[in-house]
């Protein structure tokens, strides 16, 4: 089987959709607007044939009508591959430029953005995600949430295919820590953009640490909003507390999380929230607002805390539970390990996607 994904290689998504695939022995194509910050596709079943040195604005040269020379060049690219499907990662960008080639099979995966807050731009960027919409022969989204969005767009029907994780690689484990080992380590594992509160976070923990003086804040992750995030910890005077590790591999990411003893992730609004997956793989309790996909995962506060998005207060009360609670931080812990186990096993997920490739190839016959 051949794959050909329409999808950014500098996403950890993507990463994982194409390794996946490929160590399942099907061979994968890659289209993408961005480049990927390490080398993660040297394996002998993925080829990337489009993947420019510099990253494509892609929702700008939407709204000015140039994907014209893409769709030429992803014709050539399906013309030389000949691929069996063509699958597009993320809704609007991708499912354009999927779409324009006329190809079939054609299945469009929302990621959160896309259908969450693109459509309600304007008319005209909702009708482009209806066009998408209209030329995919399958739909696929990562979570209820998401296909609830999706269905203000088009009646078709939505298959949930979750992002989910491996429970072999997220687990708890000794790691070489960066901090101290009496050291009580709240984390966020998230880019640095505004939609993700952060800053909520900061000022939250800056707060706790006057009570406490063990705490420790991890930041993991690159954005727009690093300097600004870095500058407020300086004037919070926490900066020697605050650890800022940039971007990590996605093969280094669990070492991470098994560093912090809270996972918190504060977002505005959020469309699944695979972090807060794999902090509970690995045993760490967290601390998600009570937004979108993030109250589906933390269904109940037996598997997590949540809080009002945007709140320092209630996040700054969630964390003194958590911090002077053991019992409770040791409960939520195994809690979540099985949550995760039993819904968010990425091999099952895996398994679902290939399944869904193999009907619509059926179907074509």
């Amino acid at each position: 089987m051949k794959i050909l994904l329409l999808s950014d290689t500098n996403s950890e998504h993507t990463e994982k959709w194409a390794l996946g695939l490929a160590n399942s022995g099907i061979q994968v194509g890659i289209f993408s607007f961005n480049k990927a910050s390490y080398e993660w596709h040297n394996h002998p079943n993925i080829t990337i044939f489009f993947e420019p040195d510099k990253k494509i604005n892609a929702e700008r040269t939407l709204t000015k009508l140039s994907y014209v020379k893409y769709v030429t060049v992803l014709k050539k690219i399906i013309k030389h591959f000949q691929p069996d499907i063509l699958h597009a990662h993320y809704a609007t960008s991708y499912g354009l430029v999927g779409a324009l080639t006329d190809f079939h099979p054609f299945i469009i995966s929302a990621w959160g953005t896309d259908v969450m807050k693109f459509p309600n731009k304007n008319y005209f960027a909702k009708s482009i995600l209806k066009y998408n919409f209209k030329k995919a022969d399958l739909l696929c989204a990562t979570s209820k949430t998401i296909e609830e969005y999706m269905g203000n767009i088009t009646k078709k029907p939505v298959s949930i295919v979750p992002f989910g994780i491996s429970l072999n690689e997220f687990k708890k484990k000794e790691v070489k820590s960066l901090f101290n080992e009496n050291d009580f380590v709240i984390g966020s594992v998230k880019n640095l953009e505004s939609i993700y509160n952060l800053d909520v976070l900061i000022k939250a923990f800056a707060n706790l640490s006057t009570k406490h003086s063990h705490i420790k804040l991890m930041i993991v992750g690159k954005g727009s909003q690093e300097e600004r995030l870095k500058e407020l910890c300086e004037r919070l005077e926490i900066s020697n507390r605050v650890i800022f590790t940039g971007r990590i591999p996605h093969k280094e990411v669990s070492n991470y999380y098994n560093m912090l003893n809270v996972l918190v992730n504060a977002s505005q609004y959020e469309s699944f929230g695979v972090s807060v997956i794999e902090a509970m793989a690995c045993e760490v309790p967290v601390i998600v607002s009570n937004v979108g996909g993030l109250k589906e995962v933390v269904r109940d506060d037996t598997v997590g805390l949540k809080v009002s998005a945007g709140d320092v207060e209630e996040l700054e009360a969630a964390l003194e539970r958590l911090i002077s609670d053991k019992n409770l931080h040791e409960q939520l812990a195994k809690n979540g390990r099985k949550h995760a186990e039993e819904n968010y096993d990425w091999k099952n997920n895996l398994a679902s996607m290939i399944e869904i490739y193999n009907q619509i190839l059926a179907e074509k016959k």
